[in-house]
């Protein structure tokens, strides 16, 4: 009898990860990173610019076009202390993050707040400078919550949105796990080059190793691409400290998906392959979607996709019944775009529905991104990171991938 996700045990998903194969830079050219390809149980190496060669024919990419946005801000205090803000997610006001980030002169964000037991004044500015004009930046303490702080940024010229803010005073906000500061050119270099929509506070990593010349290449061979968004949020790097599954709250993110893109799904006959853990929980929460709006006689969008709504809903829908429902309520309400939270948990027993492989970097011990790889090759994860601890292989946001192919 299978196991129910809610009944894995995190511990079982750990392997040593030495601090000195955790990439702190990226290689200087993206597509020399290694590719390890792992092809129904034989494990081959490649690197990322003769990735084309190891796509079937017919293959039909998905990339994240999500943007990373400078989403640390530092403040210093009258007393020349400093008070880190780190911003998580718009306030549930907004509609969705493109709302939030457009607002001008004045927005509600969730936090996290670095020495906020060292934060006693009402409010806190720093001066920005944009086109030789200084712009006084505020930031004011609403209410903490359980997790984070809910915080009040306000800005003297209106005419300036709340990402164009972040732009000009913030940082990029690197992943814990590398110990550095961000520096200039991980302003370039923790983006995609086809990074279009703010809204990141972490980069869709599995697309960094994209360079132009390997666009060329897929294009030469056939291989079609589409872009999802999905807005990666710090939860991407929240440690599952429960002792079982069912005790971990997944994350809830945006994704933004075009109905002309759903279609695209509903007729093609290809291969879809995603580029990241996240395109992948992007499709597959398209597919979730569908069935329960073919499984409810209400569908309230807002509600998006629960953690276990995948475990919870009918099994047997084709894909085809799936997708068409989707398509049918976004035309009756007539929506182009399809904008809700997904919290879709992949774990091992998970059956894929739309996507047939994956493209991903190498993740972090007891996380839940590696869960999603044992979704897809079973008990062959460890195996499979044996092998790259053991040949070198970069790990993490900027070390190498693999393409993980069953079929």
């Amino acid at each position: 009898m299978s196991i129910h996700p809610k009944d894995l045990t995190i511990s079982d998903y750990t392997y040593p990860l030495p601090e000195d194969r955790i990439a702190k830079n990226p290689l200087l050219q993206r597509d020399d990173s290694k590719l390890l390809i792992y092809r129904k149980g034989e494990i081959t190496e490649s690197a990322y610019r003769h990735l084309a060669s190891h796509l079937p024919d017919n293959t039909l990419l998905v990339f994240n076009n999500t943007k990373v946005v400078e989403a640390r801000i530092i403040f210093n205090k009258p007393t020349g202390g400093e008070i880190e803000i780190f911003c998580l997610e718009p306030d549930d006001k907004y509609a969705d993050i493109t709302t939030a980030m457009l607002q001008k002169g004045y927005v509600l964000w969730k936090c996290l707040v670095g020495g906020a037991k060292k934060w006693k004044e009402t409010a806190l500015t720093k001066q920005i400078v944009e086109s030789g004009k200084i712009i006084k930046l505020s930031v004011q303490k609403v209410e903490r919550r359980n997790d984070y702080f809910l915080l009040e940024f306000s800005w003297d010229d209106v005419s300036l949105t709340f990402v164009e803010i972040l732009h000009l005073a913030g940082l990029i906000p690197l992943p814990p796990y590398l110990n550095r500061k961000a520096e200039e050119t991980d302003k370039v270099t923790y983006q995609t080059i086809y990074a279009q929509h703010d809204g990141s506070v972490a980069a869709p990593t599995a697309g960094l190793h994209f360079t132009n010349e390997l666009f060329n290449s897929l294009l030469e061979k056939g291989i079609k691409k589409e872009f999802v968004t999905l807005h990666v949020g710090a939860g991407t790097f929240k440690p599952v400290k429960a002792a079982t599954m069912e005790e971990h709250e997944m994350h809830a993110e945006f994704i933004d998906v075009s109905i002309s893109f759903i279609e695209t799904l509903l007729t093609s006959n290809d291969t879809v392959i995603p580029v990241g853990t996240t395109s992948l929980r992007t499709l597959e929460s398209i597919y979730w979607l569908g069935v329960k709006i073919n499984n409810q006689s209400i569908f309230i969008l807002e509600e998006g996709l629960g953690q276990w709504d995948a475990y919870n809903l009918p099994q047997n829908i084709s894909k085809e019944v799936a997708l068409t429902a989707l398509i049918n309520w976004m035309q009756g309400q007539g929506l182009k775009q399809l904008i809700t939270k997904t919290q879709l948990l992949i774990a091992p027993n998970y059956q894929l529905r739309i996507a047939k492989a994956l493209i991903t970097n190498f993740h972090q011990p007891q996380s839940t991104l590696l869960l999603l790889v044992a979704a897809i090759i079973g008990n062959d994860w460890r195996r499979m990171y044996d092998y790259a601890l053991d040949n070198d292989f970069r790990f993490l946001s900027y070390g190498d991938g693999c393409l993980l192919i069953d079929i």
